[in-house]
């Protein structure tokens, strides 16, 4: 790590940062010249500030705060090391950290060792999950009263329409592009396709896959940093939020996974398109979680306006082979890639969170040797009889609290803490107006 600041002596100051249960940065500022100090030893703040409201304000009587005396945790570097935060004017470096308690232990309320604790089963098995990621955001004037587009920095027009899969929207911000494409690989993000997307303004970046899932969820959570940061430098907008526009889709992060054993062979592989049965192991995991781990998938009152039949946003509890109608999705292929997409979470989710909720409940089914439905054929949003996905905010945060099946794989003072701090959010929010909504969500998720 401090090969990398020699090597980067322009760099003057660093920021250490953690993700806090709603994916949001928390950190400090420190001058380069201190950076040995945290290295070494860490830096130290409360295991509060993990468990903030979307606004950043304490937990109403959280036991984190008063009662506990708002003690710190110590936060250590992660592997991932030093990087650089090109949408900074200065020259400035990045070192993501993650919370352990005194005793050097992992601090139970953090999103990152939520996954890390799930990817440690894995391995306890000889398993290693194997993840890509599809993420959606949209591109935004948010200059006047109304949301829209930005003017193409090329044309000086304003794309007022989906243009899916549009060569031409794409050019339209050609310079935003490369510029995030330089950015990702200064940064070691491992950004693949773009495409335009069905909503206004819409684009979808993919992430290569990753035979480490922390590196994984790392990518998108800093991922998500940097588009929101680099468009700003480029005078606009980028949100994640899982809703923007009221008649156009919403955006979805896609998360696709295989499984290898240690001999690097697909456990899902069964050489035809059907899979094995360890997939249809973890598909029945997947669905059986996923109405209890809604609140992870859609984590913001916004969320739920994407949940919605007929927006190409899942809503019944179903699988099947390549159907983008059903929450899980098998795609096909070549069967040495056989994996699972599954297709539930917003943009606006928390990556950690989300990883550990889809690999947690996979892991649950293929450890159950749960048994999954009959897949779907046609169009799930017409089927009838299916489970359905909540399709409040109130209603998720409700299942999460009462779910034994999450508490299984995700650590229930993490699930307390975050089920704490959504029924705070749900009470403030519902004293804003729809404007006041979006500004908070534009920005923040």
């Amino acid at each position: 790590m401090k090969d990398w600041l020699r090597k980067h002596p322009d760099v003057r100051t660093i920021r250490v940062a953690a993700a806090d249960l709603n994916g949001q940065a928390r950190g400090k500022r420190v001058p380069a010249r201190f950076a040995d100090n945290v290295v070494k030893s860490g830096t130290r703040f409360p295991f509060s500030v993990l468990n903030l409201d979307i606004w950043g304000e304490d937990i109403d009587d959280s036991p984190l705060v008063f009662e506990q005396g708002d003690q710190d945790g110590i936060l250590k570097p992660t592997e991932r090391g030093f990087m650089p935060m090109p949408w900074l004017e200065a020259p400035t470096a990045l070192l993501p950290i993650w919370m352990f308690r005194e005793n050097g232990t992992p601090y139970e309320g953090d999103p990152r060792h939520a996954l890390a604790t799930v990817v440690n089963r894995f391995k306890a098995k000889g398993l290693t999950p194997v993840c890509a990621m599809e993420l959606e955001f949209f591109l935004i004037d948010d200059s006047g009263k109304n949301l829209q587009a930005p003017a193409s920095p090329r044309s000086g027009k304003v794309r007022k329409a989906a243009e899916t899969l549009s060569i031409r929207a794409l050019d339209a911000f050609d310079t935003f592009f490369t510029d995030l494409y330089d950015a990702c690989e200064a940064m070691d993000i491992p950004a693949d396709t773009t495409t335009s997307e069905t909503g206004l303004g819409q684009f979808e970046v993919n992430l290569m896959h990753c035979d480490d899932a922390l590196r994984a969820a790392d990518d998108a959570w800093l991922f998500k940093m940097l588009v929101k940061g680099l468009a700003r430098r480029h005078g606009f907008a980028a949100s994640f939020m899982a809703k923007p526009y009221p008649e156009y889709s919403g955006s979805g992060l896609h998360t696709h996974f295989s499984v290898i054993d240690e001999k690097g062979d697909n456990v899902f592989d069964s050489g035809g398109p059907k899979g094995t049965a360890m997939m249809k192991n973890a598909v029945a995991g997947c669905l059986n979680a996923m109405h209890d781990s809604a609140l992870i998938f859609a984590p913001h009152q916004n969320s739920y306006e994407r949940l919605v039949p007929g927006k190409h946003a899942p809503t019944a509890i179903a699988w099947g082979y390549e159907n983008r109608t059903a929450a899980i999705r098998i795609p096909a292929g070549n069967p040495t890639a056989r994996r699972i997409e599954h297709r539930v979470a917003g943009g606006d989710v928390n990556p950690y969170l989300m990883l550990a909720a889809i690999l947690g409940a996979a892991l649950d089914g293929i450890e159950q040797q749960m048994e999954a439905p009959s897949p779907i054929v046609g169009n799930a949003y017409a089927v009838e009889g299916l489970a359905q996905i909540p399709t409040s905010w109130e209603a998720a945060i409700d299942a999460l609290e009462q779910s034994e099946i999450v508490s299984r794989f995700i650590h229930p003072e993490l699930i307390k803490n975050l089920v704490s701090t959504k029924r705070q959010e749900h009470h403030y929010i519902g004293e804003l107006t729809d404007a006041e909504r979006t500004e908070l969500y534009l920005d923040t998720v």
